[in-house]
This record gives C-alpha cells, structure tokens and sequence, in this order.
C-alpha cells in the first residue's frame, strides 16, 4: 500500500495569512539541559494545512468537533487545472464526482508557499464550481492554495451551509496525479473551533 501525504510540516516560523496571528514553533527543553525535548507552540487555527468548519462563516455552523469521524475519510478525486488558473465547472465534465466524494484541486501554487506571493495572488474557484460540488453531494474540498475565494466569500459559504468541509494549503498534489483510484484520510484536531490544523494523507489502492 503506498501513501503520499499532503500537508505542509509546522516549523519554526509560518507563512499566516495577511491580518493573521504571527505562528511559531519554539523549543523550550532541550535534552541536553532537562533529559528531555518539549516545543511550545503558537498559532492560530488557520496556519498551513488546515481544515475550515462551518462555523468559520457561519454563526449557527457545526464546529470541527461536531463531525463524526467518518467524514474525514473517503475516495478522493484530484482536478488539474493544468497551466489555466481559470478554476472553473468545465473542469469537471470529465469526472465522475460523486455523493461523499472528497476532491482535491491542484493548481501547482503550492509551490510558492512561504513566498510573499502565495497569499498576494492565489487562484480562486468559480461559484459555477462550487456548485456542482454541492449538488454532488462531497465532503471536502481540498485546495493547494489559501483559500476559495476572497471577501465577502459567497463560495465558502455555499460551501458550509451544505456542511463541506475546506481543506486549505494543501501541497504535493502533483504525486498524484498519475493515480485515478486512492482514498483520503484528514483528520483535524479536535478542536471545539471553526478549524484547525489537519494531518492529510492519501492512501493509493
């Protein structure tokens, strides 16, 4: 069985979103000194490899730890939008999306993570997109990149209100695009909170 894991690592210092909270990952013992290693870690929920909840946008939306298990786990369905950044429904023609589907789109702009770039000019996807998703019926949407959409975000909450879970800042999609047939497994902190930082890894079968 092979794996791929798609999220970036927490290091010492993290690119946030612009406005965000500064993150950090420091070492407070160290072996030599204390016979034992410990970090101290801050950040906010929204830091690298996240997952949003309904609750991110929505004032009666579900918090991450209102979800059962199984809705981080299920066949994935990866969309290339080759060299166009123009994410749009004609994408999807040649998928077979389907009810409890979790699909990744990979644009490559993972690639500019920790640049200033990555969160100047990002692509977003069309409400034309997130709707077929809806009507699909998916649990997640995954992005290599930091998020839908910009301000007043239509699409994160079309998105939400049909209880999809966003996956944001997702990287090495590219390791699978030569796969048509793996499942993804995400699991998030179980934090009482609009998100959180999650662990997402592919199962190629």
């Amino acid at each position: 069985m092979k794996y791929i894991d798609l999220t970036h690592t927490f290091k010492k210092t993290m690119p946030v979103f612009p406005g965000d909270t500064e993150a950090k990952l420091e070492q407070v013992a160290f072996f030599e000194k204390n016979s034992y290693n410990s970090f101290h870690v801050q950040t906010g929920m929204h830091v690298g490899t996240h997952m949003d909840a309904p609750f991110h946008m929505l004032a009666e939306g579900k918090k991450l730890s209102e979800f059962n298990p199984d809705k981080f786990i299920g066949r994935g369905k990866i969309i290339d939008t080759g060299v166009s950044k123009d994410i749009d429904v004609n994408l999807l023609k040649n998928h077979d999306i389907q009810n409890g589907d979790i699909v990744l789109v990979h644009t490559g702009h993972d690639q500019k993570f920790g640049t200033e770039e990555y969160y100047k000019s990002y692509p977003e996807i069309s409400m034309a997109f997130a709707e077929y998703l809806v009507n699909a019926g998916i649990k997640i949407l995954g992005l290599d990149f930091p998020s839908p959409d910009g301000f007043p975000y239509h699409i994160h909450k079309l998105l939400f209100k049909n209880d999809i879970l966003i996956i944001e800042n997702l990287t090495n999609l590219s390791e699978l695009l030569p796969y048509s047939n793996f499942n993804i497994i995400a699991l998030p902190a179980k934090f009482e909170a609009a998100g959180a930082p999650v662990r997402v890894i592919a199962q190629i079968l």
